[in-house]
């Protein structure tokens, strides 16, 4: 009687696990909601990813990117700083070199530098110093020969990826201008990328830059923080100057993506996004993107693996973000962990 008991209970346990199961919505990789459109992939702070153990990581997302370029017809790949966790960590430079070298020759990628790529080796951002061009010199990736217009020289006299700007084309045509700024952009720095919307006044203009906006949780404000010595010293800009001195006064500066504030397991606290009007009467879509503390915290497995995409029409007047773990991708076990369908991780615009 006790067995039949027992194999009555295994029985009820079996078909509520065979239920739960059969509900579980089937798996869906990325996909392309109309054949014609086309995606770029923003890449969130690598630097906790920089490490022996949590390295593999980063090269199951970059894996990911790459063979995904075409079924997603991926144009690029932004990164939005602090590609290192220590400036004067050579290894961590070489984790991150290594990475981002499975993209040289298949994407023109852009990167720019966060507060922990300057200064060191106790405190970030307490100087200009950065080994990126040690890392990342403008002739690494073959694609950037025809794409990388525009450079200016950074306070050591040295024309870097650190001020750079890319110009490439959409598959519908649009002529685009992304202009990549180190950490708090000193006036400068400002003015030159001011002469580029100018220049190039017919481009639809992607600023990318470090600090800029605070996360979803934070209420998607412009950062007003000046916590480091470069913004304390030389003038460096917080996110509320940036938009005042550079992004509102541009007639063409049509989206801002940046990183650098994340939260201990906190989806909500690593994002964000903010629309508002320039001078100009037109959109301008404003995009944080950090989660290197997801996944265990700071100093845990480096942020789950998360990318974020942006999928726009042929037309560039719509886009669609979505945010994809090609880590929690891998296996059938978590595959419905793959994408956070939260309305701030998920969600569609028009662009005016």
């Amino acid at each position: 009687m006790k067995n039949l008991k027992c194999l009555l209970w295994l029985g009820i346990l079996w078909l509520a696990v065979s239920c739960v199961l059969a509900e579980e919505p089937t798996y869906q990789p990325p996909q392309l909601e109309q054949p014609d459109h086309w995606t770029m992939v923003v890449f969130p702070d690598p630097q906790q990813y920089t490490c022996e153990h949590n390295f593999p990581i980063y090269q199951i997302m970059m894996n990911w990117i790459t063979e995904n370029i075409k079924p997603l017809n991926i144009q690029n790949v932004v990164c939005v700083g602090d590609l290192v966790n220590n400036n004067k960590s050579d290894k961590q430079w070489e984790y991150t070199s290594r990475a981002f070298a499975k993209l040289d020759g298949k994407l023109p990628y852009v990167v720019c530098t966060g507060n922990h790529d300057h200064g060191g080796p106790k405190v970030s951002a307490d100087t200009r110093d950065t080994q990126l061009d040690k890392y990342f010199p403008a002739s690494r990736n073959p694609l950037w020969k025809n794409t990388l217009v525009e450079q200016m020289e950074n306070p050591f006299g040295q024309k870097t990826l650190e001020l750079a700007a890319y110009q490439t084309t959409a598959p519908g045509g649009q002529k685009l201008l992304y202009i990549a700024l180190p950490f708090a952009p000193n006036d400068a720095m400002l003015g030159w990328a001011k002469s580029l919307t100018e220049k190039y006044a017919d481009h639809f203009v992607i600023l990318v830059t470090h600090q800029y906006l605070l996360p979803h949780k934070r209420g998607n404000l412009l950062d007003p923080a000046k916590n480091y010595q470069v913004q304390r010293n030389d003038g460096g800009a917080n996110g509320v100057e940036i938009w005042e001195k550079l992004v509102k006064p541009a007639k063409n500066i049509r989206m801002v993506l940046c990183g650098h504030h994340s939260a201990n397991n906190c989806m909500e606290d690593s994002v964000g996004f903010r629309m508002e009007k320039n001078d100009a009467g037109k959109t301008v879509y404003q995009m944080i993107f950090d989660t290197q503390a997801l996944g265990g915290g700071f100093g845990g497995n480096g942020g789950d693996g998360w990318l974020r995409m942006l999928e726009f029409s042929k037309d560039m007047k719509r886009v669609k973000a979505y945010t994809f773990s090609p880590l929690f991708a891998i296996s059938p076990v978590t595959q419905f962990l793959a994408r956070d369908k939260a309305d701030y991780c998920e969600f569609s615009f028009e662009i005016d």
